[in-house]
């Protein structure tokens, strides 16, 4: 929820800089929060795929958690912005890209697109969505050296908050099934799979390489 809100237009003018990037901030603790969760669950199923994907996500999260922590402090005009704010968001962007194709190969399928049918057999293929938009906002969020502006601040903001609504979806989409014994996630053969993107978020992330895009330059 923290990154469906914190691009969204207006926020930021709304609260200000800082507390946008507190928004995001917030939210990559949630995401960690939740791939925790998913550690742990994937750990208790002892499913390769299960395993490697929720390890993935989670890496992806911490880097997040650095991201959006550093964001607090450094502003898009200092030089070393870059270093300090986008690439941890970067990687993590990258550890949920492939978290999220890890979910999906080992999703039950048929060809490339989702086997229907199953419940939460749409889950696998937007929480992939969710990673691939995430990865295109780190993308537009990176600050040019030579114009100290962002490649483009408007795509960041509205593939961030896209990303955004994609894992919130799979969280709430998630909810009913964990009531109850059931096989979201799984192959051909009866093996469980794995879940999509972090629980409570989910999965992304980031502060001033996040906030930064929502025009808090300062």
């Amino acid at each position: 929820m923290c990154f469906l809100v914190g691009p969204a237009p207006g926020y930021v003018a709304l609260v200000g800089a800082t507390a946008d990037a507190v928004t995001f901030f917030v939210g990559s603790v949630f995401f960690t929060i939740g791939g925790a969760l998913q550690t742990w669950q994937a750990a208790a199923r002892r499913h390769r795929a299960d395993d490697l994907a929720a390890v993935l996500q989670s890496a992806g999260t911490l880097f997040f958690n650095i991201s959006t922590f550093r964001a607090l402090q450094v502003v898009l005009a200092d030089t070393d912005y870059d270093r300090l704010v986008w690439r941890p968001d970067a990687f993590g962007s990258i550890c949920f890209l492939a978290s999220g194709l890890v979910a999906y190969r080992a999703s039950a399928r048929r060809g490339w697109l989702p086997a229907r049918g199953q419940p939460g057999w749409w889950q696998p293929v937007v929480n992939l969505a969710g990673c691939v938009l995430f990865g295109i906002a780190a993308i537009a969020g990176y600050v040019v050296p030579a114009t100290g502006s962002l490649v483009d601040q408007a795509g960041a903001n509205l593939t961030t908050c896209a990303g955004a609504a994609c894992f919130l979806a799979c969280a709430l989409g998630s909810w009913p099934a964990r009531r109850r014994p059931s096989r979201l996630h799984h192959r051909a053969e009866p093996e469980p799979g794995p879940g999509p993107g972090p629980g409570p978020g989910p999965g992304s992330v980031e502060g001033n390489a996040r906030s930064g895009r929502s025009g808090s330059a300062d």
